[in-house]
């Protein structure tokens, strides 16, 4: 390789590191071109882009960028060594180990990975990093954890106006109770003013007649002593026109 190309290999990674916040660093040794070609098409699907490059120029591209920043990995450079770049900090994480498990093999190893700042070396970080929280996954706990008092709130003023409501309902229902029964009581003497029993009594003039009737069996009765007493006067004075004479 001239030093041409070295330096335009150093620019395309210079370019990668740039563009990715996630970086995996992988050792692909023992693995068959065949391999290496199935690893290439499950990143390629998985929007995670795979480059293999020396180590030397590996590194000249990270310290041209930022020597103190990425000093965690410099050691991790050793061997054959692929990289596989990512929007997502944990496919590359995935990847290797669905890729493991379906050809039973422990390739590739991890030595390093640099998640956003954060450096994780050694190959027993994969599992960890197969569960780390995505951005997107992130900001809907943060989301959750804001919305939950809101929410709470929400809840409480909602009880709040539930509770005002019902003795509003039981003082207009309490309002309701005695206007019926003061409706009933004016309607009760109103039905018994338009029926009146005096009425019906006066229509009948039955015991009217019986009343009238009685005085007059009284009459002959009070005529009778009248008559007894004036005939003897009568005789009297008869008696002494008859002697005068």
């Amino acid at each position: 390789m001239t030093k041409q190309e070295k330096n335009e290999v150093i620019e395309l990674l210079k370019g990668k590191f740039s563009q990715y916040n996630n970086f995996y660093i992988t050792d692909t040794e023992s693995l068959t071109v065949a391999q290496i070609g199935k690893l290439r098409n499950v990143c390629f699907d998985k929007q995670v882009e795979m480059k293999v490059a020396k180590n030397t120029l590996i590194r000249k591209a990270l310290e041209s960028i930022d020597a103190e920043k990425y000093a965690g990995v410099y050691d991790s450079l050793h061997k054959v060594t692929a990289l596989l770049f990512s929007e997502n900090p944990k496919d590359p994480a995935v990847i290797i180990s669905g890729f493991r498990k379906a050809n039973n093999n422990e390739r590739p190893v991890l030595k390093a990975a640099f998640i956003n700042g954060d450096v994780f070396v050694g190959d027993n970080q994969l599992k960890a990093l197969t569960q780390i929280k995505t951005k997107n996954e992130l900001i809907g706990e943060v989301i959750g954890l804001l919305q939950a008092p809101i929410q709470r709130v929400l809840g409480a003023l909602q009880n709040k106006d539930a509770a005002a409501k019902a003795p509003a309902s039981e003082e207009t229902a309490a309002a309701k109770a005695p206007a019926s029964e003061e409706t009933a009581a004016a309607k009760a003497p109103a039905s018994e003013e338009v029926a009146p029993t005096p009425v019906a009594e006066e229509a009948s003039p039955v015991p009217e007649t019986a009343v009238a009737e009685t005085p007059a069996t009284e009459t002959p009765v009070a005529s009778a002593p009248e008559a007894t007493p004036e005939t003897p006067a009568a005789d009297a004075e008869a008696t002494k026109t008859d002697l005068s004479a």
